[in-house]
């Protein structure tokens, strides 16, 4: 009788070091350079064959570019305890943050700005999201408000949106690079549920790709508004890490004279 050799299953962190890399789209040779190891090193550690350092561990997240909360998944599929804690956003020592970021959202004014958590959910907006957020349907403002959900549901802002085809999609094909760097089901769930808001669009030739403003009808006229996103990419929290500021700039004299006259500050 001849006994034949089964090869031990992959342990779970030579399994998720294998998909981020994979992921990603780096080479081994590639990723063991950027983590100062080699590749037969990194070979053994895919197959198994080998055990991480804590120092490794750390090396090849930050090479990987992981998140904070996926470099602690990490570590624990190693054995180590994660290294990045996450805090409830009304902790104590989260306190000078949120004085910073309602700073931030008050200074923003006369233009709209909101602060949310992942997927869309709202944790503080300027006066100025009053704009944004008129005529939408109570519903939506159930809590947790979800912004995404209020800007493309039929009910919601895009009732408003002159280009809604193309901003729309502006916002679900960012939601769907994030989404491919990093799978989570929730996040697919809720761009299937935003694409089934969207009404088909023809680019055209003139389509402008990212460069998307929002224009929104209002009495009278039109309002154009383009947006930046800031992330919190120094931050070793990751309830911080894990927010996101968008703030809402005039695209032009008319759209900044309108929201000075009923939003600015004295």
């Amino acid at each position: 009788m001849t006994i034949m050799a089964v090869a031990a299953p992959a342990s779970p962190f030579a399994q998720q070091l294998k998909h981020w890399r994979t992921r990603r789209r780096i080479s081994q040779l590639d990723l063991a350079i950027s983590a100062e190891t080699s590749q037969r090193y990194l070979s053994f550690l895919e197959q198994g064959r080998s055990h991480p350092g804590r120092t490794m561990v750390v090396r090849l997240a930050e090479s990987l570019g992981l998140s904070l909360r996926e470099r602690n998944t990490l570590l624990l599929a190693a054995g180590y305890a994660p290294a990045f804690p996450e805090s409830a956003l009304d902790a104590p020592e989260l306190g000078p943050v949120r004085h910073a970021l309602d700073t931030i959202l008050q200074g923003h004014l006369p233009y709209p700005a909101v602060v949310t958590r992942p997927y869309g959910v709202l944790v503080a907006a300027n006066p100025a999201f009053e704009m944004l957020a008129e005529g939408c349907a109570p519903e939506l403002f159930e809590a947790p408000l979800n912004v995404l959900r209020l800007a493309l549901h039929p009910d919601g802002l895009a009732r408003r949106v002159i280009n809604l085809p193309e901003w729309g999609r502006h916002i679900t094909d960012s939601l769907r690079n994030r989404a491919a760097r990093s799978p989570d089901p929730t996040l697919d769930a809720l761009i299937a549920e935003l694409d089934g808001y969207l009404p088909p669009v023809d680019p055209g030739p003139h389509h402008l790709g990212f460069a998307v403003p929002l224009r929104l009808r209002r009495p009278g006229g039109e309002l154009r508004l383009i947006t930046t996103l800031t992330s919190f990419a120094t931050a070793t929290d990751i309830t911080l890490a894990e927010l996101h500021l968008e703030a809402f700039l005039p695209a032009d004299q008319a759209t900044s004279d309108y929201l000075h006259s009923r939003f600015a500050t004295s």
